[in-house]
């Protein structure tokens, strides 16, 4: 492997905004979808949450098709369904962001705690962040089963060899959660501002 596992995505990464600073639909969505091999990795563990994460890329990803000029911006999908009232559904692309969103901040928060503790196992690295990020969001079957799958976690060093390919990955996967925290952290500012970030799992 050329570079790191991190290498497309941190690409993928300077075209996401408009030259007026706007979120792009393609680019964003792509982004998320470059990040997808570093879960296959993981194997059983990250299997919940990459279905997850490629169930809401499908979904904004299939809107954006239908009117790509008119859907170019990430946000012009929740605030036409903000307008409708549908976007408290279930399948709306509003909850389908605000969940791609949140399942980003969890991966984020993953590499993070990979950088600031190298004495930790993966299921400690894996439970830390979860805890820190989607838990307070699911109910009791989705922690349970996600607290489950965190102990089928792959051996780290392990891992960290996988991923590193021939590139630094600890630099790599800084470099990622840097430019790619605010980008999350945008996405929650917009989705706060239209009453959509506090949603719970059914």
């Amino acid at each position: 492997m050329e570079g790191t596992a991190f290498s497309p995505s941190l690409e993928g990464m300077k075209h996401v905004k408009s030259e007026q600073g706007e979120m792009l639909t393609k680019p964003f969505l792509e982004v998320c979808k470059l990040i997808l091999p570093v879960l296959d990795k993981f194997g059983a563990a990250m299997s919940l949450v990459k279905s997850d994460i490629g169930g809401n890329i499908t979904r904004l990803e299939n809107k954006y098709l239908s009117n790509p000029e008119k859907y170019k911006n990430l946000y012009s999908m929740v605030g036409e369904e903000v307008e409708g009232k549908t976007a408290k559904r279930s399948s709306s692309c509003t909850n389908g962001l605000l969940w791609l969103t949140r399942a980003m901040d969890f991966l984020v928060e993953l590499f993070r705690n990979l950088l600031a503790h190298p004495d930790w196992t993966m299921p400690q690295v894996c439970t830390d962040s979860y805890s820190k990020t989607l838990k307070k969001f699911h109910g009791w079957i989705a922690s349970s089963s996600f607290t489950v799958a965190m102990k089928l976690a792959p051996d780290r060093k392990k891992f960290m060899e996988v991923i590193g390919g021939s590139g630094d990955v600890n630099s790599d996967m800084d470099k990622f959660c840097t430019a790619f925290a605010p980008l999350l952290e945008e996405n929650h500012k917009f989705l706060a501002s239209v009453g959509m970030d506090d949603l719970k799992a059914s």
